[in-house]
């Protein structure tokens, strides 16, 4: 029979060795971020026209959300949301080149206290520095074309001292592609001829060209994610390192950023962790942006459920384990302050993941942004009035089935037999509005005051 001491010692060391496990299970993170990409635009989401080889092959490697929302169809509030794992405008947040509230925390705070060191590279789009405690590895906001863009030297570094030690890590990798001007890649290697042009589209010259530019960024961005997955291979991490790449919001054709419509809010996910017990290379799994901090939280062995979060945590259902999913994603469009913006023009939605409905808050006034008055390609739209029309004047509510649907051409809200489907999703907008402290028109209204001083667009 072991005597007490023996015993004890057993317990300590049992102790140890479960401590060590753990601490050597505990994953890295890596996010990549693209900017300004409409979720469609990938070959692995069924685009047959853009050649994106690295993530289409990491994509095998992984799971695929086909149900991903982002709160925000903007730069500033997307990525604010997104770190912070709060709302638009509960994070204060809503308006674009904004600053969330003070006290409010985000992926650093909660990472760094979980022992993990959190850095980020690339283009940065938040506010005030406090609330997002970040280490810069540098980088630029916004991409003239000249120089290097990203410096992913700055990542390998970044993975070559990580493999030197245990502590875990969080690295952010912000591209500046696709978003406009469309200067990087090699646009020439696309034949516009051959595009298969997207039925939200109108098919002009100016349409076709600007999808060759806009491919081609895409392109180039896909190689600097590949060089990524390399740098982080190298230094064999690959096998402990949950991997996200984020398509952010649409892109700077019409009816994609700056709207909710499937084509501005939903997102291609990519997820790959070795450690994923998820059967199924993908998912039609709801799931929002606000959703990704309380998740890489909980694998970092933290309790979400604990801070102050309005997504949730999808880290048991990674690990094979069941856990509901949210009923709906929400997100929001603050037009006021703007380039070339109206005075107000906000825009809400819900979504359950079949059905879309969208509420425009000041419909009876015309939308307007820089691409309805700098865009040739909007311009050359006018060959189809109503379609060139519809970007600008909207009704005050639009539903869509998603699933029938994707490209949002066809508006129920007024079919009788879908009154009650609308009524359901318009009650869930209300009600998270008001848990937003989301006014509608005053909220947009007081949106300047939560902008700080823009220098670039």
């Amino acid at each position: 029979m072991l005597s007490l001491r023996c015993f004890r010692l057993c317990l300590i060391a049992y102790a140890i060795l479960t401590a060590g496990l753990a601490q050597a299970a505990t994953p890295n993170f890596l996010i990549f971020m693209a900017d300004d990409m409409t979720y469609t635009d990938l070959g692995c989401y069924g685009n047959k026209d853009v050649r994106t080889p690295h993530l289409d092959a990491f994509a095998e490697q992984g799971i695929k959300f086909t149900k991903c929302f982002n709160p925000a169809p903007m730069c500033s509030p997307l990525r604010q949301s997104l770190y912070t794992g709060i709302y638009p405008v509960r994070n204060g947040a809503h308006p674009n080149h904004s600053q969330v509230h003070h006290g409010i925390k985000s992926l650093p705070h909660h990472l760094n206290a979980l022992g993990y060191r959190t850095a980020i590279l690339g283009k940065r789009h938040e506010a005030p520095d406090s609330a997002f405690p970040f280490e810069s590895l540098g980088g630029r906001h916004h991409d003239n074309g000249k120089g290097l863009d990203l410096d992913l030297s700055k990542a390998e570094q970044f993975f070559s001292d990580a493999a030197s030690t245990e502590k875990p890590f969080c690295l952010v990798v912000c591209s500046n592609q696709p978003h406009t001007p469309w200067n990087r890649g090699d646009a020439t290697a696309y034949d516009t001829s051959s595009f298969t042009i997207p039925p939200y589209m109108v098919d002009t010259k100016e349409t076709r060209d600007g999808l060759a530019d806009y491919y081609a960024e895409i392109t180039y961005m896909d190689a600097q994610f590949g060089r990524c997955i390399d740098a982080l291979n190298k230094g064999g991490l690959s096998k402990n390192t949950v991997v996200i790449f984020l398509s952010e919001q649409g892109s700077n054709f019409p009816f994609c950023k700056w709207t909710c419509y499937g084509t501005g809010i939903r997102s291609a996910m990519l997820l790959r962790w070795p450690g994923s017990k998820v059967k199924s290379p993908v998912t039609d799994r709801l799931t929002s942006y606000v959703d990704i901090v309380p998740t890489l939280v909980e694998l970092a062995g933290g309790h979400p459920e604990e801070l102050d979060f309005d997504g949730n945590s999808f880290a048991r259902w990674l690990t094979g384990k069941k856990q509901p999913a949210a009923k709906h994603a929400f997100a929001v469009q603050t037009s006021r302050g703007i380039f070339h913006g109206p005075e107000a023009y906000g825009i809400r939605s819900a979504t359950d993941g079949r059905y879309l409905l969208i509420k425009n808050l000041n419909y009876e006034s015309k939308f307007m942004n820089g691409v309805t008055k700098r865009s040739d390609i909007y311009q050359s739209w006018k060959i189809s009035p109503n379609r060139y029309r519809q970007y600008q004047e909207r009704p005050e509510f639009e539903l869509f089935n998603l699933d029938e649907d994707p490209w949002n051409l066809s508006n129920l809200a007024e079919s009788q037999s879908h009154t009650q489907i609308k009524e359901r999703l318009h009650q869930a907008m209300t009600d998270w509005m008001q848990s937003q402290g989301d006014q509608g028109t005053k909220t947009e209204l007081n949106a300047t005051t939560r902008q700080i001083k823009r220098t670039k667009p």
